[in-house]
């Protein structure tokens, strides 16, 4: 067992060592760094959402993804989409280097998933006036509940429900309006996401219960060795180095904690 161990952990340096060696060319060959990212209408550890001023993506992931580029000493380019399943689908397109998405077994055949920088818990949050009060409360006849479409926190959800009416939609944005509209009863997302949307939308409340916990890891395309080992070695310095601490006090998630 010793000597698998010893053998792993050669091969992991061996691979951070060569994609030092290797430069940005292994990791970024279009000569920048290609980071997808999910934009959504509300900011959480994972989710990024839209600057009001400049209309681009600001948020947790995007600044990791600065970090990234720092690192390797050239320029950022942050590619969009609306959740971590459209990032995964498109690995095989050669349109992005690294990504940040929740950890999640579906999505293994398409990425190779690194370390994880923070836990991701999803919940439950519930219209204005509504008489929901716990998890339970949700799986009820006649309740009207959303996720979103390509999330592993819509996979949780559709296994758990038995009675209520799910809907999964493309578009958060679509969700959090129908929510606040009173449409939906309840929205399944990410808590952190959830509190900001609920801030937004007076009389909605966030549940205390958790639904799903799960890490966010960094992760690239199948099959990219070299960037797997670059990857997972940048994130644990950033984690070492207060770069993940900062990116989250930053987003306002103080409370959240870096993952070990």
């Amino acid at each position: 067992m010793l000597r698998y161990v010893v053998i792993a952990t050669l091969s992991l340096a061996f691979a951070v060592a060569g994609a030092k060696a290797e430069g940005a060319s292994d990791i970024a060959p279009t000569g920048s760094l290609r980071v997808a990212v999910a934009v959504g209408p509300a900011t959480s550890a994972f989710w990024s959402t839209r600057d009001p001023v400049t209309g681009k993506p600001r948020g947790v992931t995007v600044e990791l993804a600065k970090a990234a580029a720092d690192k390797l000493h050239v320029p950022l380019q942050l590619v969009e989409y609306q959740s971590s399943d459209e990032i995964a689908a498109a690995s095989g397109k050669d349109v992005w280097d690294l990504s940040f998405m929740p950890a999640d077994a579906k999505r293994e055949p398409f990425v190779d998933q690194g370390p994880a920088y923070v836990a991701y818990l999803s919940g439950y949050l519930v219209r204005a006036g509504s008489d929901i009060r716990s998890v339970a409360d949700v799986d009820r006849a006649g309740m009207r509940v959303g996720c979103i479409e390509g999330t592993s926190t819509s996979r949780t959800v559709e296994k758990s429900l038995k009675q209520a009416k799910l809907t999964k939609f493309v578009k958060p944005e679509e969700a959090a309006e129908l929510i606040g509209k009173g449409e939906l009863d309840a929205l399944a997302m990410g808590m952190g996401a959830l509190e900001d949307i609920s801030r937004k939308l007076p009389g909605t409340k966030v549940l205390d219960e958790v639904i799903q916990s799960t890490g966010v890891v960094v992760v690239v395309p199948k099959g990219k060795a070299v960037a797997k080992a670059w990857a997972a070695h940048f994130l644990d310095e950033a984690k070492a180095d207060g770069t993940v601490r900062r990116a989250l006090d930053g987003g306002g998630f103080t409370g959240d904690k870096v993952a070990p």
